[in-house]
């Protein structure tokens, strides 16, 4: 196949993945669907997205934070789209913050156990980066049929107030507003925040609706009058400021952030912001429609870095893994990306690409302890198939070598960034920053894959167990039967493997368009630089 025609089809593929990207955020977009939109605004009120869409500064970069979530899963509840929760990134009067805001078009805005979750995460962002936080509320409250699954355990629902607590000790801004019911437990939240406005006719707070009432100590009473915006306005003093509508006080909320104090920062290095040299649309058409094919990781970084400029460290060594210095959109960022490519150490002879070796292990842990000394944030590239096995490979020391890379990005106090471009596998997701080390964003492209091992892989392993058992039962199973049972498991492993699947479950941000990826890593880095750095670097005992 030419050169011309592999970029076309290569091209062709990724496109056509991007289209499918925007079509699924499109139906997300939708929340509970357009009849249940209708009948929430023929109440007076804004959707969710309108409210953030009014509140956020216009023409100002955004991002959005599990708009997956959810997806596929509580199907015997009718599902949960976007998990009942908005969650964006974005500026208010040009002040960086996180907004939350219930979807009332979800079965009214009830909490699922992934609403809990990505509430949470959107409080570990504003808390990460000590970035202000708005939660604009309009909730039923627990989803009842699940609250075992919500309500007492550490990372749950009470974890959200919890979290409201520690974040004031901290000084990071917590504004509220109550545009819906606000109800039981879920009323702590808006009430724990530094300041809290509701609107008449539509917001209402109480930690028992009239029903309950009713039946626990027999008092009749509306809701209005119970837990409505007068009453906690003009006699209770829970809240402190009352609207008519919801864009009066969503625009009370930019004048509070109008007034915001400046705060320390963390001081990473920015420049004048550039765009790459080389055109950065050919990303769609150099990364390879094959999977397993080898490709020049290089030729995507000079397609993310300003200026197509990049510093390598250790080129000729551990050459399965580049690590190096470059600038995304301005921002200093210290890149290790797994190589794709085929590569020859004098040492060992060949190498294959997206595998981690013992040189490459060393080299990244190095280079991840120099920009935690130089304070550069880091940015992990993964395309990577594992760490090397075999005794060779044992005998030269790659759990050693292994950990110690694993420990230095572990402990690693400057931001780090994960961006999934392909495989994500087993150790290697480890290694490359995945969820469980912290990244501040972690995101994939539509081509990423998340798992233990490669589907084929697995599935291999999978139909090797059951065809044992089956045998030691006295079962013989024959060649048919081995390639039905092969691509059922085949099939059930390779959904599993989707970044859709991984990011309704938050195991990443977000799946994005690949021509979004620096201006994630941008905001991403602009965030962080909200937080001073007040940690030493200290990777404790590693075996050297």
């Amino acid at each position: 196949m030419s050169p011309t025609v592999e970029f076309n089809r290569n091209e062709d593929q990724l496109k056509q993945l991007t289209f499918q990207l925007r079509q699924r955020l499109a139906r997300v977009a939708l929340g509970g669907g357009e009849k249940r939109i209708a009948a929430h605004k023929a109440k007076g009120k804004l959707t969710a997205r309108e409210r953030i869409a009014y509140l956020l500064d216009q023409g100002a970069a955004q991002v959005e934070i599990g708009a997956f979530a959810g997806e596929g899963m509580y199907q015997e509840e009718g599902g949960c789209p976007g998990g009942g929760v908005v969650v964006v990134v974005g500026y208010v009067q040009g002040r960086q913050c996180v907004v939350v805001a219930n979807d009332a078009t979800v079965k009214a805005g009830a909490w699922f156990p992934i609403t809990a979750k990505k509430n949470l995460r959107a409080q570990e962002i504003s808390l990460e980066n000590r970035l202000p936080i708005i939660y604009l509320v309009d909730s039923a409250g627990v989803y009842l049929p699940m609250q075992d699954e919500i309500f007492p355990d550490k990372e749950h629902f009470g974890r959200i107030f919890r979290n409201n607590a520690v974040m004031s000790s901290l000084g990071i801004v917590q504004i509220s507003a109550i545009m819906g019911p606000c109800v039981a437990g879920g009323a702590y939240l808006p009430i724990m925040s530094d300041e809290a406005m509701i609107v008449s006719g539509t917001g209402s707070v109480f930690l028992a609706g009239s029903y309950l009432v009713k039946s626990a100590i027999g008092e009749t009473i509306d809701n209005e009058a119970l837990g409505g915006a007068a009453m906690h306005s003009e006699v209770s003093g829970v809240t402190d400021y009352k609207f008519d509508t919801d864009e009066e006080a969503l625009d009370h909320i930019r004048n509070i952030f109008d007034k915001l104090g400046a705060l320390p920062t963390a001081g990473f290095s920015r420049k004048a912001p550039a765009a790459p040299a080389l055109p950065e649309a050919e990303i769609y058409g150099l990364l390879p429609a094959d999977r397993a094919k080898p490709y020049d990781t290089m030729e995507l970084i000079n397609r993310l870095v300003d200026n197509s400029e990049f510093e390598p460290y250790k080129d000729l060594y551990g050459q399965t893994l580049i690590c190096g210095l470059a600038r995304i959109d301005g921002w200093a960022v210290g890149i290790v990306a797994n190589q794709r490519k085929i590569v020859k150490s004098k040492k060992t002879g060949m190498q294959m690409g997206g595998v981690i070796y013992s040189d490459s292990a060393d080299k990244a842990a190095r280079f991840i302890m120099n920009c935690n000394q130089k304070r550069i944030p880091l940015v992990f590239l993964h395309d990577v198939s594992g760490f090397m096995v075999g005794s060779a490979s044992e005998q030269g020391g790659i759990i050693k070598d292994g950990a110690k890379m694993v420990n230095a990005m572990a402990n690693s106090v400057v931001p780090k960034f994960t961006v999934i471009i392909g495989n994500s596998y087993g150790a290697g997701n480890y290694a490359m920053c995945g969820k469980a080390y912290d990244p501040r964003l972690i995101v994939a492209w539509p081509t990423a894959q998340l798992a233990v091992m490669s589907g084929a892989a697995a599935a291999n392993t999978l139909l090797q167990i059951q065809v044992a058992s089956l045998k030691a039962k006295g079962q013989e199973i024959t060649p048919e039967a081995e390639k039905e049972l092969l691509d059922r498991i085949k099939a059930r492993y390779e959904e599993q493997l989707s970044p859709y699947y991984a990011a309704a479950r938050l195991w990443v941000d977000a799946v994005i368009d690949p021509l979004e990826t620096r201006k994630i890593i941008s905001e991403g880095i602009a965030a962080a630089n909200h937080a001073p750095i007040e940690k030493a670097y200290n990777v404790g005992v590693i075996q050297v």
